[in-house]
């Protein structure tokens, strides 16, 4: 028992050594989106808080979902917040997968970046969106008599700059149309509609970003219209950003887990998927062509010489 467990960490070691290894050359190549679209989020933070300042409460406005839900509340609000999380943190899981699986249908590192552009366009429509007007926010620390509910002055620069992280983006006000969470969730779940494999988990993403709806507007966190304009824009952003990125090249090879090849041919297999990645052809189709011509040469050749001894009547 001990020494099968010890070959199959030796496989599994060498199997995730060789998918960091073209993932590492993979990232060296795409660094600088990757980079950007990290960096971008630090501005829709800081986005986020200067329109804080800007916020000013006022009576809730009449909505729709808050007549049909009622009220979390401020004891139960966190129900909204451990979905959310629980999505997260599953997606991040689901994308380094192929460090682990043979079952691969896409890089890591060539994922982040779409889903990173996916995300910076959604949050450069909210970023305007919630700019041009303000509403009063509904949530508990938003409303009139809450001492969170308007910040006063910054006193330096930096104060600005760091965000007051994590506080300042749990109790933020003002950031409302269209809600944040509802762009990393959808994005998320349309991403795993396209690159995932299992129906269940589909189902079961689409009937989390459900819930994750109704929580939000349960617990207050924003009106009922924040989500429904997210659900539109944002499944309206993936779709047209989505159709002017190159595709990425399909990975799939099986669906056993944790069965690595050995390390000669995991070498020339990882070497020739970075080689066609990088490149941009396929080594593969070509020579799938080039086989099929020969053998087409071959045949043909074979019936010219069948054909002659025919006719010689040999």
């Amino acid at each position: 028992m001990t020494l099968y467990i010890a070959r199959e960490a030796t496989k599994l070691w060498r199997k995730v050594s060789m998918e960091t290894t073209v993932e590492l050359q993979l990232l060296l190549e795409k660094w600088r989106l990757l980079l950007l679209g990290l960096v971008f989020q630090y501005i829709h933070g800081l986005a986020a808080r200067g329109v804080h300042y800007l916020h000013r409460p006022g009576p809730t406005l009449q909505d729709l979902g808050f007549m049909i839900l009622p009220e979390l509340g401020k004891e139960r609000g966190y129900i909204s917040e451990s979905l959310f999380t629980f999505i997260f943190f599953s997606f991040l899981l689901w994308t380094f997968h192929p460090f682990v699986y043979h079952s691969k249908r896409f890089y890591t590192v060539l994922l982040w970046r779409r889903v990173l552009a996916f995300l910076v366009a959604s949050q450069i429509l909210r970023i305007v969106t919630f700019y041009s007007t303000q509403l009063p926010g509904p949530n508990y620390h938003c409303r009139e008599g809450s001492m969170l509910a308007q910040l006063p002055p910054p006193n330096s620069v930096l104060e600005v700059l760091l965000i007051n992280f994590p506080r300042g983006v749990l109790y933020g006000c003002g950031d409302l149309i269209f809600s944040s969470h509802m762009i990393f969730t959808l994005v998320f779940v349309r991403t795993y509609q396209k690159y995932g494999s299992k129906r269940f988990v589909k189902f079961l993403a689409w009937s989390l970003a459900i819930i994750q709806s109704l929580l939000i507007i349960a617990s207050r966190k924003h009106y009922t219209v924040d989500v429904v304009v997210a659900w539109y824009t944002v499944n309206l952003v993936v779709f047209f950003v989505d159709k002017k990125l190159a595709e990425m090249p399909d990975r799939a090879t099986g669906s056993s887990p944790l069965l690595p090849l050995s390390m000669k041919e995991k070498d020339g297999r990882s070497k020739e998927e970075l080689h066609k990645l990088l490149n941009g052809n396929s080594v593969d189709s070509a020579d799938r062509r080039q086989r099929t011509q020969m053998n087409g040469k071959h045949a043909e050749d074979a019936n010219h010489v069948h054909s002659d001894l025919m006719a010689n009547g040999t």
